[in-house]
């Protein structure tokens, strides 16, 4: 019994916890950076007045969100890098972690697109009318008159994504990459399922999501859009 509650793992291994944890949050800032450019690309498509980008569009969001995410890694780890051999480069590690990227980004892309597309409902349709009166092209609508005001709408939203992505860089583990969790599962594996070891990463994990969701809170309220 004094085994399970024994918190000497934490302190040995504390700096490859740190290590760990430094994995994720790198995972989570450029997963989240690509997911965001691949979103609003994704959510110009959805509401472009072409067809096929349309359509093209409706069609990677609904099969992404209806895709479990464990799918998608290892689709990119087992499939497009192991069996077809696409590597993104020689160190398997860094192979590993820029695999495991696009696989969080071409998802949570999807989410991000939808949080978009619901901002892109608020701006009121006369905004984007009188952009058109003016002379500007569609294009130049959405950047310079629809979009700013989309994001202002959704960051809270936006904050919601980006600690359910830090929370979603724990399956990662099936990709190969030693992040937190990969560290996690090292530490139950040597020295046994103790209470302190979940107990220290779950804090861990709290450390990284609970100021992202004030700061987005705090960023909602800062520059929301009146109306």
């Amino acid at each position: 019994m004094d085994a399970f509650f024994d918190f000497s793992p934490l302190a040995e291994q504390f700096g490859t916890i740190l290590v760990g944890f430094w994995a994720t949050i790198r995972l989570t800032l450029m997963s989240g950076l690509l997911s965001l450019i691949l979103g609003t690309i994704l959510v110009a498509m959805r509401v472009s007045p072409t067809p096929v980008l349309r359509a093209a569009g409706t069609i990677y969001v609904n099969v992404l969100r209806n895709t479990p995410l464990t799918l998608v890694l290892l689709l990119c780890v087992l499939g497009l890098s192991d069996t077809l051999q696409y590597t993104l480069s020689s160190d398997s590690s860094t192979n590993y972690y820029w695999w495991a990227t696009l696989g969080l980004s071409a998802y949570t892309a999807a989410f991000v697109c939808e949080s978009l597309r619901a901002g892109i409902n608020t701006v009121p349709a006369g905004q984007a009318e009188a952009a058109r009166a003016i002379g500007l092209t569609f294009t130049q609508s959405l950047r310079l008159v629809v979009l700013p005001q989309a994001f202002r709408s959704v960051i809270a939203p936006l904050g919601s994504l980006l600690i359910a992505l830090t929370k979603n860089t724990t399956i990662v583990i099936v990709a190969g990459y030693i992040e937190a969790a990969s560290v996690m599962r090292q530490m139950f594996d040597d020295y046994g399922g103790t209470l302190p070891i979940f107990i220290g990463f779950a804090f861990g994990y709290m450390v990284l999501t609970l100021p992202t969701g004030y700061l987005f809170g705090w960023l909602a309220k800062r520059l929301a859009v009146s109306r």
